[in-house]
């Protein structure tokens, strides 16, 4: 059962980061995600089994490169056939779903917290007990079916990644991106359309 400041982060609005129950679900996310980062690769049963606890809405199969840093993992949904290269990072302090045939090249990043512009509102502030925190938002992100996004691409909250879209390395996703679309750049702006004239077969320099 959420409490009261879990349910102003899910719904996008100012809550303290520093929240006890929140703090405990975080840190069993960290070691989580390091205890994976640290298992061999061959040793496919346990690493399904630490998948299973930090990513219980993972639907289908998934495979993480690994190193993997997940901030809570439980405000993530997967499609099937999911796949994260190595330095996967997630902050999914909002929503962020993400559907089938989806796949991230390294050092992937995506971002739904959001901090105050000014320093006035972003600075840590100090608890009743005398523990400090930092006020944030959050916003959702979207990934759409069938979707790459290549190496160094971060996406930040609010986003949403329409179904069939290639994202260029090292963009920073700040916008809504459409269907079908090739975006690349910081910020990712679209470059063209993804059409039938970019189907593989037509490439002859590759056969």
């Amino acid at each position: 059962m959420t409490n009261i400041n879990e349910q102003k982060m899910l719904a996008g609005k100012m809550y303290d980061a520093g929240d006890k129950e929140l703090a405990v679900r975080r840190k069993r996310a960290h070691e989580l995600s390091q205890l994976y980062s640290q298992t061999l690769e061959s040793a496919v049963e346990i690493r399904a089994m630490i998948l299973d606890e930090l990513l219980p809405h993972r639907k289908g199969t998934a495979f993480f490169q690994g190193p993997l840093f997940i901030e809570l993992g439980e405000n993530i949904e997967f499609g099937d056939n999911f796949y994260a290269n190595y330095n996967f990072a997630v902050l999914d302090n909002g929503m962020i779903k993400i559907g089938h045939d989806v796949m991230i090249g390294m050092n992937g990043t995506l971002a739904t917290s959001v901090h105050p512009m000014r320093w006035q509102d972003r600075n840590m502030k100090v608890e009743n007990d005398g523990s400090l925190y930092a006020p944030e938002y959050t916003r959702p992100i979207t990934i759409g079916d069938n979707c790459w996004l290549a190496s160094n691409v971060t996406v930040v909250g609010g986003v949403t990644i329409g179904e069939g879209c290639v994202i260029g390395a090292g963009s920073v996703v700040t916008r809504d991106i459409p269907a079908n679309s090739f975006a690349a750049g910081v910020p990712a702006r679209v470059v063209r359309q993804i059409t039938d004239a970019d189907a593989i077969e037509l490439r002859k320099e590759l056969w």
